[in-house]
């Protein structure tokens, strides 16, 4: 998930430059939502996490 965001974030960033505007600014949000997505899993891994069967 994060090599998403990270790939979202290098097409923003190249559209941006090249002058594209829209697509840079679709790409940005793409990269923030998919990082969004991220976190929330990896709080939710840490939070329940592999527990001793005991």
């Amino acid at each position: 998930m994060l090599t998403w965001t990270i790939t979202f974030l290098v097409i923003a960033v190249i559209a941006a430059v090249l002058g594209f505007a829209g697509l840079a600014g679709i790409a940005a949000t793409i990269a923030k939502v998919c990082f969004v997505v991220f976190l929330a899993l990896f709080v939710i891994s840490l939070i329940t996490g592999r527990r001793p069967v005991a």
